[in-house]
């Protein structure tokens, strides 16, 4: 049986730094044996047809084999169709009422409890917000996530210690669930 999956590439292709060509990207995947091979954007999606492994150690054959082609680490994580689709449908703020720079999803590598969280002070960020799902946060930043202080609090080391998190706009969302479809 084939699934569809996502993988997301953290921190590539930003200020010129840790270059990687989706077109390169692609032939990789496809090297690796993967099908239906298809990137989305310059900032580190690529969707695929496997049929064989589990999303965690896809994801680590993918880290290897991109440091061995460009040269230096990349955190990938991916995911599966039905996951991508569980996390949009689940999004805990009104999406089709925002725009798409106003809500992001942070994906991590393994699940998060509130824990992680506890000593941002959630009032002092008003009107942002955030919400925990399924390896997920997301996120309300009504002026977008450049401007975000509470996106600043969210990304501090000490919250993601261990984890890989990677955050991606709602129009990427969509669309990675929409890729994936098969």
């Amino acid at each position: 049986m084939t699934t569809m999956y996502a993988a997301l590439l953290r921190g590539i292709n930003v200020g010129g730094r840790r270059k990687v060509p989706m077109a390169d990207l692609r032939t990789l995947l496809e090297e690796l044996g993967l099908r239906a091979v298809r990137t989305h954007l310059q900032s580190g999606q690529a969707v695929f047809a496997a049929g064989r492994g589990e999303e965690e150690a896809l994801a680590a054959e993918l880290t290897r084999a991109i440091e061995k082609r460009f040269g230096f680490a990349v955190d990938v994580i991916v995911r599966d169709h039905a996951y991508l689709r569980a996390v949009a449908e689940a999004c805990p703020f009104p999406a089709a009422e925002l725009e798409a720079k106003q809500l992001h999803v942070t994906y991590f590598s393994a699940p998060v409890d509130a824990g992680r969280f506890a000593e941002i002070d959630r009032a002092a960020h008003l009107p942002e917000e955030f919400r925990l799902g399924d390896r997920a946060l997301y996120l309300y930043a009504p002026h977008g996530l450049g401007r975000s202080r509470l996106a600043e609090q969210l990304s501090r080391p000490r919250v993601n210690k261990g984890l890989i998190a990677t955050t991606r706009n709602w129009n990427t969302v969509v669309a990675l669930v929409e890729l994936t479809r098969g």
